[in-house]
Formats: C-alpha cells, structure tokens, sequence
C-alpha cells in the first residue's frame, strides 16, 4: 500500500519575519487558502488515507501540526528530538511503516513545495508506484524540467529511459548546486533536471540501501526500531535519536546507489524557498510588483510587498526590493540580498534579540 510521509521540520528562515522558529514557513499560507503542509497533505488525498499518511516534524511543532490536520491521529505526527536532515528522517519513518504495512510503498515529500496541477502531480506519482512495483529494487524520484538557469537547486542528469516506461530514466549522476554559467550548460544540454526532494520507494528498500550505504543510522536505528508500533517509541526517539550522524537521502543513499531512476514530472513545481520566489507563484501588477496585502507605491518597481493584518505599505522609489511587515517585526531589503537574511538573523541572536526570531 502507498503511504505519504510529508517531511516537515524546516525551518523557514528565508522567509523572515513572518516566518518564525515556532511557525515556519510550512505553516504559513503563501500561496492558496491554505497553508503549504495543508496543501501538501491535500495534494496527497487521492493518493493516501489519512491511515496512511504522516508527518515527521519536531517538538515544537507537533501541536501546530495537530492544529493544521486534525484528521491525522495523533501517533501519525513522528516526532523528532533534534534535526538530523533527511535519511534518518525517512529511517524513522520508514521503521515506523513497516510495523503496519510490511509492503509498504513510500511517498515522501516535503511540506513547503506548491506544485500544480494537482491531477498531474498524483498521475506522476501513480507512475512511479507502479515503476516501484515493477522492480521493487528501484528508488525513483521526481525531476523538475528547468525553466531557468538557477543555482540554487541540485541537478539530475539523466541516462537512459526505462523499457516499458513513461519518462522515467536511470540516473546517469547527480550534481551538486551549480555556478550560473555551468547552470547555463545544465540548460542548454536538454538532459538535465531539477532535482525536487520527492521520493517513491519500498520501505524496506530504502532501509536495506541505508544499511548497505550509511550504517551510522541503521546501526542507531536498529536499537528501537522493534519499539515502532508500541508505546515506547516516543522514548526510544528520545534517547537514541540524536546518535544518528545528520546526513541528506542524497548524500547517504541515492548518490550511491545503482538502481536510482527519476520520473521527468508532468506538473510545475517550486520550493518557494525565499521571498523572491512569490513572483513566480504570485501575479504581478502593471509594474511588475508582487503585493500581498494593502500596499500603495509612487515609483516602485519589480519588488515583493508583504503587509499583515490591515497595516498599509507605502513605499516611493523602491526598484527590485522586498518589504515585508508584521505586527513585531519589518524587513526591508534588496531582493538579491536576500542570502543574508541568514546573517541577519544571526545579528539578532547575538544582540539578544531571540524574542524576533
């Protein structure tokens, strides 16, 4: 049977202020009437029961998650002590799978993607089960046909496609974020795709890879994992979850395995990882501003205006900037600049002003 695991620790800081520590961009609504891990479970819907969808976040955030999806039962919500990034992420989960379903197929994604149309994200996934079920060995994830030369993502190159199948490849190598002018290479080649962070895999599989590839977290896993479908899992998390090394499925698993395939995904996708990213997802107006909330402009251009409540924005002579306001926090800077909000944020903590963040 299909499970959906949505991966929803992130932090969100990119999208600072209105992304904070205890609500992450995950839980925000950016784009819909909903927010992303509720479009993210949404999106799932056809695919997976609520029996058989779940969440992997941390403590604090597991009550907001509850809040947000209450037709998920609370043994449904994992629960990690500590960040670990994403292969002991899907270890856990994958243990706790197997204590149901000892076939269990695996859906794993991330909680703050926006991806339409809808129909052709659960067609793709359809495929990719059935690719998994063809050849139960086979770890298949999904790649994004770039529309741009962007380095902020990992790229797949693909090999050759499957017999039998429809736009799924082997996985010739997997490259690392690139500079623009190898981007550029990246686009105009034709073969090579974004690589999303969405998954389809047996558990087990994914398990026996971990084991064959990265036994630092099998190793740790291996010592609770009989405690997945009993009351004492929470405390076996709790005491031996942080042992585990913090290492990406890419890096652990997938850069390393033989029998990796990616289905070129029929549907459009973002990761809406920063405040830039509204203008792809957002309309503009005749000056090309992207403008969520009540916002009046002389001159501005090109720029993302965010205001909460009914606060109005104002804003004269603003070329390419972002501007974000809410009820205890403003930003205001360029929108290249935004890698810095990382060091901003930094800033804060070391002037003591965690209260902000």
């Amino acid at each position: 049977m299909l499970h959906t695991v949505v991966m929803a620790g992130g932090s969100g800081t990119r999208f600072w202020p209105v992304s904070r520590r205890e609500l992450p961009k995950q839980f925000l609504t950016l784009f819909g009437d909903q927010s992303l891990i509720q479009q993210a479970v949404r999106r799932c819907a056809e695919l997976s029961s609520a029996d058989s969808t779940w969440i992997v976040t941390n403590a604090v955030h597991a009550v907001e998650t509850g809040r947000q999806l209450p037709e998920l039962a609370a043994d449904h919500i994992l629960i990690e002590p500590c960040g670990r990034n994403t292969a002991p992420c899907i270890a856990i989960a994958a243990a706790r799978l197997l204590a149901d379903d000892p076939d269990a197929i695996m859906l794993v994604t991330p909680a703050d993607h926006v991806i339409t149309p809808n129909e052709a994200f659960v067609a793709a996934v359809e495929r990719a089960t059935d690719t998994v079920e063809k050849d139960p060995s086979r770890l298949c994830l999904f790649g994004i046909v770039p529309t741009r030369p962007a380095t902020g993502y990992g790229y797949i190159e693909q090999g050759d496609e499957l017999t039998d199948s429809d736009r799924v490849f082997n996985v010739a190598r997997f490259r690392e974020k690139p500079d623009l002018e190898t981007a550029q290479q990246f686009l105009g080649a034709g073969n090579f795709l974004w690589n999303s962070g969405i998954f389809v895999w047996r558990a087990d599989t994914i398990l026996d890879a971990l084991q064959k590839h990265c036994p630092g977290v099998t190793e740790v896993l291996d010592r609770f994992r009989d405690h997945a479908d009993t009351d004492e899992w929470a405390s076996s998390l709790e005491r031996e979850f942080s042992n585990m090394p913090s290492i990406s499925i890419d890096y652990a698993v997938l850069e390393h395995s033989q029998n990796v395939c990616v289905l070129e995904a029929p549907f459009t996708w973002d990761d809406v990882g920063s405040w830039s990213a509204l203008p792809r997802v957002h309309e503009q107006d005749e000056n090309g501003n992207t403008v969520l909330g009540q916002h009046v402009g002389i001159a501005t251009k090109n720029s993302t205006i965010f205001s909460s409540g009914d606060h109005l924005v104002t804003t004269i002579g603003l070329e390419n900037c972002v501007v974000v306001h809410t009820e205890r926090s403003t930003l205001v800077a360029k929108l290249d600049d935004e890698a810095q909000i990382k060091e901003l944020l930094a800033a804060l903590e070391d002037d003591g002003l965690e209260a902000f963040l």
